[in-house]
């Protein structure tokens, strides 16, 4: 029996990869950060998706920046990504950054790419194999065109005007206590504190104790408890990663109009004439 390639939707398990693992045009990318990286393990065949390397823009001191398009579509052709592959995601920390490689690839026009839910402590957690990590993919070059779609990644001006905006939602993904300026951010020079207008969503609510992510009725009732009618949904974090896990979250939940900030906190809370706030 042929079993489908293609991802039910943005997010896949552990069983649905291991059936397919190995399969033709299926890609598998680790997109762990430090210090979640899988120690020296990844899943079989998997290739370095590095988001600390040339998979952000260098040109600005802002971390985890979307590159420029064509600088994009290069890496993913170093990476061995043809335009009809299949693209599951994972990292080390089970579902942190992930979900940024998932969004930059719908932000670049491909969409048959699906996060592994629980990632890889999911995987091993099932006595799924893994094997020796490998730092450099060193296949044959893809065919990957990039076809960018505005929208999905916003910048300052953006989030000002959704700030503004009553048909909007704003959502921070930070800790209660970054959000609330009571603990110091972990990156030097920046102010602590909120935009004035947003909500706190810590990503890590979206998650079940088990590491996956929760059922999409509850994660709707985590969506709607703070946006209400609104079905506009801008997201931000500390640097732009974990800002997609609420991205994921909200597209599990059945929200389709999303946007993530991809200067984040990292950008607003640079010392500036943008407004913070403390408190919750």
């Amino acid at each position: 029996m042929t079993v489908s390639q293609n991802p039910p939707g943005p997010l896949v398990g552990a069983p649905w990869l291991a059936a397919r693992l190995g399969g033709p045009d299926l890609v598998v990318l680790d997109a762990s950060v430090a210090p979640h990286r899988g120690a020296d393990r990844r899943i079989p065949g998997a290739r370095p998706f590095d988001l600390d390397g040339d998979l952000s823009d260098h040109t600005t001191e802002l971390p985890h920046v979307m590159p420029a398009a064509a600088a994009f579509e290069r890496a993913m052709r170093d990476l061995g990504l043809d335009d009809r592959a299949t693209v599951v995601v994972y990292d080390g920390a089970g579902l942190h950054s992930s979900a940024r490689a998932w969004w930059m690839l719908r932000a670049m026009g491909f969409d048959r790419a699906a996060v592994l839910d629980g990632g890889l402590p999911a995987w091993e957690a099932a006595g799924l194999p893994v094997e020796r990590l490998a730092p450099d993919y060193e296949g044959p070059r893809g065919s990957f065109t990039a076809r960018p779609r505005a929208g999905l990644l916003v910048d300052s001006a953006a989030v000002a005007a959704a700030l503004a905006d009553p048909a909007a939602t704003v959502l921070d993904a930070r800790t209660p206590e970054r959000f609330a300026g009571t603990a110091p951010e972990p990156r030097p020079g920046l102010r602590g504190g909120h935009m004035p207008g947003a909500l706190n969503l810590p990503f890590g609510d979206l998650k079940g104790p088990d590491g996956l992510m929760r059922p999409a009725g509850e994660l709707w009732q985590a969506f709607a408890s703070l946006a209400g009618e609104r079905e506009r949904l801008y997201f931000s974090c500390g640097s732009g990663v974990t800002a997609c896990v609420l991205a994921l979250g909200a597209e599990l939940a059945g929200y389709r109009d999303l946007a993530v900030y991809d200067g984040s906190w990292s950008e607003w809370g640079l010392p500036s004439n943008r407004p913070v706030v403390t408190g919750g």
